[in-house]
């Protein structure tokens, strides 16, 4: 589950005075989750020096998009990988920060791979990121995720309130049976399907604006790519939404857990009643059980090439309407 951004950092400075902290980090969560406080709070903590100075530092390198289209491009990657390779201004650790690192451009992502895969000594990097979904596959595998939950109180998407309101009809009008599984099963991919159409249907607006804007004054082989672009940017934004939602159900039993070892509910209060009873019901064990099923749902959806309807149906069948363990 996500972490609080001074938690996350407690357990990295811990992990670094046992001499286990990995060499690349993908720090991710929403805007305001503070992202980039545990980026420099760590490196403060790695340089001996404060996270407001931590920037400035000289063994500090960042990288920010900075062109016209706000990408990350591939020049900047190789004057970050040089500076990477020098010697430590001041002897110790070298530490490199790619802010909004999910828009690299291609060229600029497999180029990256090469340090990750052969990082330099004594180095350390951190990628932050709102969408990691958009990062591809073979840098996500390359290094250790480290999410970060909202400190904010912002509002919950439409689909958010959706999928409450669906776990809360779920428990007051439904068996936790087969059919009340298949049921909530079916109910949550119509929302998805809901979210996709509007995801898609904002996507197309977008694409139809540009290619008009470009359409008179471009190579023609430069739309398609802008079509083939906006296609990926979609399927990634629909990916984004769908985990936030499935977050959502894997909350829902780790409010469980949470009561079960007297502690508040604190991820769905609108869900708290539901999860107070369940609770009480089932054994600790049985309720860690659902939670790694949605965690696991999600894992083997995130890998792609899956069936989607058949993933959810299996998943959720698991984790609200399994036969409990002995």
């Amino acid at each position: 589950m996500p972490l609080a951004a001074s938690d996350a950092l407690d357990l990295l400075v811990q992990a670094h005075q046992h001499n286990r902290l990995a060499h690349a980090f993908l720090i991710t969560g929403a805007k305001g989750s503070g992202k980039r406080q545990l980026a420099l709070g760590l490196a403060a903590h790695l340089l001996t020096c404060t996270p407001e100075t931590a920037l400035t530092h000289p063994d500090v390198h960042s990288l920010a998009p900075e062109s016209k289209s706000r990408k990350l491009v591939i020049e900047q990657f190789r004057e970050l990988e040089h500076a990477l390779r020098m010697h430590a201004h001041r002897g110790g650790l070298k530490i490199a920060i790619v802010f909004e690192a999910d828009r690299m451009m291609p060229q600029a992502a497999n180029a990256f791979l090469k340090t990750l895969e052969e990082p330099p000594k004594n180095t350390h990097i951190f990628l932050l990121s709102e969408h990691p979904e958009q990062l591809l596959e073979t840098i996500l595998s390359r290094c250790v995720a480290v999410q970060l939950r909202s400190t904010g109180k912002s509002e919950r998407s439409q689909q958010e309130v959706a999928v409450t309101e669906l776990l809360s009809r779920f428990y007051e009008t439904r068996k936790a049976d087969l059919q009340g599984g298949l049921w909530l099963a079916q109910q949550f991919q119509q929302l998805l399907g809901s979210a996709k159409g509007t995801i898609q249907s904002a996507a197309a607006t977008a694409f139809k604006a540009e290619e008009k804007q470009y359409k008179q004054t471009v190579d023609p082989k430069w739309l398609e790519q802008l079509e083939e672009a906006h296609e990926a940017k979609t399927e990634a934004a629909y990916v984004g939404e769908r985990t936030r939602m499935l977050e959502l159900l894997e909350a829902f039993w780790t409010d469980v857990l949470l009561l079960q070892n007297e502690q508040p509910a604190r991820h769905l209060p609108e869900c708290a009643p539901h999860a107070e009873r369940l609770a009480n019901e089932l054994q600790q064990h049985d309720a860690l059980r659902r939670v790694q099923a949605i965690a696991g749902m999600r894992g083997h959806l995130n890998m792609g090439g899956v069936n989607e309807p058949l993933a959810l149906e299996h998943g959720i069948l698991n984790a609200f309407a399994p036969a409990q363990s002995p």
